[in-house]
């Protein structure tokens, strides 16, 4: 096979291509069929940028460790600045204020700051001696680097994007080694002050949003009237789903955002329970090369650089799952590589590419092994 396949060609990582081409492909055909069987304005900027993100994956890969490395807190601060800029100047649009225009693009720096965090702490975990790292010298400085960007964040506001930043972060102290301990001792701090969160740290909109979760039934024409819908498509899809295009809750605008936050409801009820566990099983192979790519990685820096990588495309996809089956509130996460928005795709193609970049200095650090 090595003489009919180019070297180029078979080196490259298909446990994950291969069933992100797939997924990325379906999600096209989902998105086609919720603009009512046209392939403008979704599916056709869908693949073009899954084209473009993947092409800006490849060329991540050629990227030394050392060059990463320097890049790390330098990133971080640039985008941090963005974020401050976000406050300062950014224009709003949905009613929040994300987003900076820079003339030849309009950017949303938050999007940015996932991997950006998971970057930065890599590093410095990865500069720590290791008798350092379960100590209180090493909690303080990562966690402002987690807590200032997510309060910028947060006063956009955009409790979604927020908490995905905090989940990569933390995601990486525990794989750094810090003790079991202080994280079940966070989680219960964080159930004692979340009512106090609740009544003090939340807008009205948000809270509502919890309370539809715990009782969607309560109002199904008003704040429940999203997540009731979504359970209506998915369940109407049954095992093999109404057919390819025959989709009655997204055609006959039942179905809210059937493109973006509910691509999966949409696909649901045309596809049924089959191309969920399609979509699942996808995932599920690509989540688990990334995890395979950090166990393999010979430093700390590039373990927890992957394997918070992996947390953040996790984070994705397990929010809007649930949040469309009515299993967590409605927080506008997008279901990677299916959801249209150019935002959600560059974030987790940055993370694809880098575990791709890892996956490539493993290959070189066993080649050097068996030399």
């Amino acid at each position: 096979m090595n003489s009919v396949i180019p070297a180029p060609i078979a080196r490259q990582p298909w446990a994950m291509l291969a069933p992100l081409i797939l997924l990325t492909l379906f999600g096209a055909a989902v998105l086609f069929s919720a603009a009512g069987g046209k392939v403008q304005p979704f599916a056709l900027s869908h693949l073009i940028r899954f084209a473009v993100f993947l092409t800006m994956a490849s060329v991540m890969t050629l990227f030394s460790r050392d060059f990463v490395r320097m890049l790390a807190y330098p990133a971080f601060g640039i985008i941090l600045v963005m974020l401050i800029g976000v406050e300062a100047i950014g224009f709003v649009g949905g009613g929040s204020q994300r987003w900076l225009d820079l003339g030849i693009i309009v950017l949303q720096p938050s999007e940015l700051m996932k991997p950006a965090v998971v970057l930065a702490l890599a590093r410095f975990y990865g500069d720590l001696p290791s008798g350092m790292v379960p100590t209180w010298r090493s909690v303080v400085p990562a966690g402002v680097m987690i807590a200032f960007p997510m309060i910028l964040v947060l006063a956009q506001p955009d409790l979604g994007t927020a908490l995905a930043i905090g989940f990569g972060g933390a995601i990486v102290m525990f794989l750094a080694g810090l003790p079991l301990k202080w994280f079940v001792g966070a989680g219960v701090a964080g159930a004692a002050l979340a009512p106090v969160a609740f009544f003090f740290g939340l807008k009205p909109y948000q809270q509502k949003r919890v309370f539809t979760f715990l009782d969607p039934e309560s109002d199904p024409l008003g704040d429940g009237y999203h997540i009731t819908q979504s359970k209506i498509a998915i369940g109407s899809g049954g095992l093999s789903g109404k057919g390819f295009n025959e989709g009655s809750q997204s055609h006959l605008n039942y179905l809210p955002e059937p493109h973006t936050d509910f691509v999966f409801a949409t696909m649901a009820e045309e596809w049924g329970l089959i191309g969920g566990l399609f979509v699942l099983a996808c995932f599920f192979l690509i989540l688990r090369w990334g995890w395979s790519v950090a166990l393999a990685s010979q430093d700390r820096f590039a373990r927890l650089l992957a394997g918070g990588m992996v947390a953040t495309i996790f984070f994705y996809v397990c929010i809007n799952l649930m949040m469309v089956m009515g299993l967590a509130p409605v927080v506008g996460i997008p279901l990677p590589f299916m959801s249209h928005g150019g935002s959600s795709m560059m974030t987790n193609m940055i993370c694809l590419g880098t575990l791709m970049m890892v996956h490539r200095w493993n290959r070189k650090a066993g080649r050097r092994g068996l030399g």
